[in-house]
């Protein structure tokens, strides 16, 4: 089973253009988009989800055309947004029952079963007659895993699901997401590194609505092995690094600058190797479109 994207395209009414030529394949298992604020991740996530339309291209799912069967897509796509309403009187129980009534589940004792099954899946089984409205951060971000389950989905999409979310939190969600990827098509839309580095098998990395990199995390790591260097400066000092060397991200730690750059060379001029990680490897692409200073 696998999700086949191919030279898409969207251009919104106001000039922006959103995807820029986008192809991915995306096997079973978790895949991690990575991108900052505003790289076209969320306008792919809505193409594929059926919610808007592209310009060009195409995109299949184990054989079906997802921009012209949407009803067939839908059928199969469980889908969690970045942002999602909730009716806070509604306690988690009957909401779910009605979703799972809209997907077609007629019988109310198999709803019964299936709303409890997700439920303790999620961890929420003990909360369910509590309101929604009532929930935490990661109990929202629970149940909206447990009502994207509904119909048990052969393609699960996951749109920054881990901001905003404490370290425990976090945590437990990492968990179930990984779970849920072992026998699923999971795409998880972040702008966190350390999501894609727990969790994913493959990856993409994408700005300005193009795809910089494609692969399996190590992959990217072994493009960048042994070619960043770190040294500390004064912020002062800063304009001139910039023009001098191929600066991909700097970091304020104790009021000095902490930067990272990349040089098939020892650079010299105090700069020591350290060791790359996700981190780096996302940078190095992303810099080459964006003022890492932005980032």
């Amino acid at each position: 089973m696998e999700l086949v994207i191919s030279n898409l395209s969207k251009t919104y009414s106001n000039g922006v253009r959103a995807l820029n030529d986008v192809s991915l394949t995306i096997p079973q298992g978790m895949f991690g988009l990575l991108g900052p604020n505003g790289a076209g991740k969320s306008t792919l996530m809505r193409t594929i989800s059926t919610l808007q339309d592209a310009d060009f291209g195409s995109i299949s799912l184990d054989g079906i055309d997802v921009l012209k069967d949407k009803q067939t897509v839908r059928e199969r796509l469980g889908y969690l947004p970045q942002d999602f309403g909730l009716y806070p009187r509604i306690n988690a129980e009957t909401m779910l029952d009605h979703i799972a009534q809209m997907k077609g589940v007629g019988n109310s004792g198999e709803r019964k079963e299936l709303v409890a099954s997700l439920l303790n899946k999620v961890n929420l089984y003990k909360d369910r007659k509590k309101g929604l409205g009532t929930y935490s951060g990661g109990m929202r971000q629970r149940f909206g895993i447990a009502q994207a389950l509904v119909g048990n989905p052969s393609l699960i999409i996951v749109d920054e699901p881990t901001a905003g979310l404490d370290p425990s939190e976090r945590n437990r969600f990492y968990n179930l997401l990984s779970e849920i990827g072992e026998n699923t098509i999971v795409i998880l839309s972040t702008h966190i590194v350390e999501d894609v580095n727990t969790l994913c098998s493959n990856m993409a990395i994408i700005c300005m609505g193009e795809v910089l990199m494609q692969g399996k995390p190590k992959d990217g790591l072994a493009m960048v092995d042994g070619k960043i260097y770190q040294k500390s400066i004064e912020k002062s000092d800063l304009d001139q690094y910039r023009q001098d060397y191929n600066l991909i991200s700097t970091k304020l730690i104790a009021g000095k600058l902490s930067l990272r750059i990349e040089s098939e060379e020892d650079p010299g001029n105090g700069f020591e190797p350290s060791p790359a990680d996700l981190e780096d490897v996302y940078f190095s692409f992303i810099s080459k479109k964006v003022d890492p200073i932005t980032l």
